[in-house]
């Protein structure tokens, strides 16, 4: 008989027994007297055993393994209200060693359980597709995990109550690295971080902000920098915290530097030259924060392997780092870029590429330009000196000449014998003629370091004519050098 309910198992073959009472040994089907549960299976001794589906008013079920009326072993159980389907093993009715759990929203689980919850080893898929590989505890992820997140990035590390908490290191899908601490799902305590852009930071982390980090970029020296006409000058630059202290657990942090020149608005005897330009010319002038504006103004910017530091540009050879042309200068690099779109492009990643010859790399909250020198004026920038007693004596005195006096401006020859006017011939003009220039050290970093860019600092540069008794002040060097 038994045999032939297995073969036609259907309620109609196998009524239940007329008196309310369960089947005793074989396959029946059973209607509990609430009327919420349907059992159809096999049963011994008036027990659910073997296999069977127990079936839910609400549209629930559970289909698999009975031991003695209760639901033991293998099977597949079925939440109506949750729309969840769990396959795998059975202890006294609730999912408990291994199994897999498909959700209704989307995603699955696989691996132990205990009680119906995720506990011990597993892998657990979201509705988004990002996976998780690790320890459970009470449902949540808990102990040593892997995840991989919808955005690329990847975490391997410790856990807490589905939160990344303790020692972890993430793989940013940009390319970014940390390790170290974290707290409530953040970087929080010792950490390193390699951005993406070559910049390093080792130190504390505080919800996910460095602790130490820069907020400002400081050029050392005097306020206003002397340098002699044609001489060379070294800039010491700081990366600084807002207390004044040095961001030295930062490191790869590209600055730029450029120059300008003072703009035609000096009132006249000035003993200093300024430029206007030719019209149509594309240069807007700039504020700067000396109460003056200034526009682009050329650097000469040696590389490694080219000329020793101080070497005039126009006796270099074929080997000459420096573009051959009228002027024989770095233009493009050395320029100001407030006019540009966007920064210079500079390779990313822990290898600290090569920077342009108008760029260095941070180290330890540090940078250093050496060897930097103001060229001469490029095409279209037209020096406007005005009459001084030098200015006098160096036109009286070689030209022989000997004019009234005059209270308006005058164009006076430049530096070695060439005049700006196209008159005379003799060597072109190598050097910055003296002047009020400007001096700009510009954070280029690509992308921005944690998405934040430092500010843009200034230097007041004074070129004196050479014999004035000006001093060049280097900082670094005397007693305003750095600690």
């Amino acid at each position: 008989m038994a045999a032939a309910s297995q073969r036609r198992p259907t309620s109609r073959l196998q009524p239940r027994d007329p008196q309310g009472r369960p089947p005793q040994d074989g396959y029946g089907v059973y209607i509990y007297p609430n009327s919420f549960f349907r059992y159809e299976g096999e049963w011994r001794g008036g027990k659910t055993h073997g296999r069977g589906k127990l079936m839910f008013k609400d549209g629930s079920y559970y289909e698999g393994e009975f031991v003695d009326g209760e639901i033991m072993g293998e099977g597949c159980r079925h939440w109506a209200s949750s729309g969840n389907t769990y396959s795998g093993q059975f202890v006294l009715g609730e999912p408990q060693g291994h199994g897999v759990v498909k959700y209704k929203a989307g995603g699955r689980y696989e691996g132990e359980l205990s009680h119906g919850m995720r506990e011990g080893h597993g892998c657990l898929v979201d509705q988004d597709g990002q996976v998780y590989r690790g320890s459970f505890h009470n449902n949540k992820r808990h102990g040593q995990g892997q995840m991989a997140f919808q955005n690329g990035d990847k975490y391997d590390g410790d856990w807490v109550r589905d939160q990344r908490q303790g020692h972890g290191v993430l793989w940013c899908a940009d390319g970014s690295t940390y390790e170290g601490q974290w707290h409530s799902d953040v970087f929080s305590g010792l950490g390193r971080m390699v951005h993406c852009s070559g910049v390093i930071y080792h130190g504390m982390w505080i919800n996910s902000h460095p602790a130490a980090q820069a907020t400002r970029i400081a050029i050392l020296g005097a306020e206003v920098m002397d340098v002699a006409h044609g001489s060379s000058f070294t800039l010491h630059v700081e990366l600084q915290q807002d207390d004044g202290e040095v961001a030295e657990s930062e490191d790869g942090r590209v600055l730029e530097i450029s120059a300008g020149v003072r703009h035609v608005q000096l009132p006249a005897y000035s003993e200093v030259s300024f430029f206007k330009v030719d019209e149509g010319s594309h240069e807007v002038p700039i504020q700067t924060p000396f109460g003056f504006e200034c526009i682009a103004y050329p650097l000469l910017s040696p590389t490694p392997g080219g000329p020793k530091p101080g070497a005039a540009p126009e006796s270099a050879g074929a080997d000459s780092p420096f573009p051959k042309g009228d002027l024989a200068v770095t233009m493009a690099s050395g320029a100001l870029r407030d006019q540009e779109d966007t920064p210079s492009g500079l390779p990313a990643g822990e290898g600290a590429p090569h920077c342009p010859a108008d760029c260095r790399r941070v180290e330890r909250g540090r940078a250093q330009f050496v060897d930097v020198r103001l060229g001469p004026p490029p095409p279209g920038y037209h020096p406007v000196p005005f009459l001084d007693s030098e200015h006098k004596r160096a036109s009286s005195g070689p030209r022989g000449s000997s004019g009234p006096k005059r209270r308006t401006p005058t164009v006076r020859d430049p530096p070695a014998g060439s005049r700006l006017d196209g008159a005379a011939e003799a060597e072109p003009v190598t050097a910055a003629l003296p002047g009020e220039y400007v001096i700009k050290i510009r954070d280029v970093t690509t992308p921005p370091f944690l998405g934040r860019t430092l500010p843009t600092a200034f230097k007041h540069l004074r070129v004196s004519p050479k014999g004035t008794g000006q001093q060049l002040h280097i900082p670094g060097e005397g007693p305003e050098a750095p600690n």
